[in-house]
């Protein structure tokens, strides 16, 4: 039961956390045409939303909401290779059904295939950034013993790097994955998703590698 719990914990947190940025991206773009507008919706929304669900979730399941969270926790050994496969399983379902649902909210249709195409190096350089940064910050909160922080600090850190990296600052595969099924300001096209999970990985990575040096 408990676990059953984790995993319901995860595909919640998940699910309503790409509502939140999909939604909020649809709205930004009902409400003004200005694109750094747009933005500052988009990432107040995030931010408050992220905050709650993280503080909510957390005692359930750790309130990942985010394959490579999960995969610093397997690589550190502090969670099983099942764990992962399941917890994964359930961020990028519960990613896709936050998308269905948000598209739901504002009539349009359920299942979109977005057409908003992000590549390039720089941006794949500020996936690399944002990620390995959030990886830092987690770690380095948990290391510290001020996991109470946690909420606020993942929270902001997300807040700031949509503005300060060229990419918005997805930081997440699962969500990655669940913003190409909206074809909004808050989108991302197919072609564009597998470089962006690869840049991430990476940052993840670089981020525990950082935290590594930083603990010796």
């Amino acid at each position: 039961m408990k676990n059953l719990n984790r995993l319901c914990a995860e595909f919640l947190g998940t699910c309503l956390l790409v509502a939140i940025v999909v939604g909020s991206g649809i709205m930004a773009t009902n409400l003004s045409q200005d694109i750094g507008v747009q933005l500052l919706i988009n990432t107040v929304s995030t931010v408050f939303g992220l905050i709650v669900l993280i503080q909510i979730l957390a005692p359930i399941s750790g309130a990942h909401f985010n394959p490579v969270v999960t995969l610093i926790e397997l690589i550190q050994r502090k969670t099983t290779l099942s764990t992962f496969i399941q917890f994964s399983a359930v961020q990028i379902a519960g990613a896709i059904t936050g998308a269905v649902l948000a598209n739901a909210m504002f009539e349009y249709a359920l299942i979109e295939t977005s057409t908003k195409i992000r590549s390039g190096s720089n941006l794949y350089l500020g996936e690399i950034l944002a990620t390995a940064g959030l990886i830092l910050i987690i770690n380095l909160l948990i290391a510290q013993e001020k996991t109470t922080l946690i909420p606020a600090m993942v929270a902001s850190w997300i807040g700031s790097a949509y503005f300060f990296t060229s990419s918005t600052s997805f930081a997440n595969p699962a969500v990655t994955v669940g913003r190409m099924f909206s074809d909004s300001f808050a989108g991302i096209a197919p072609g564009s998703v597998l470089p962006f999970i690869v840049a991430q990985v990476v940052g993840s990575i670089l981020g525990f590698g950082l935290f590594k040096g930083l603990t010796r």
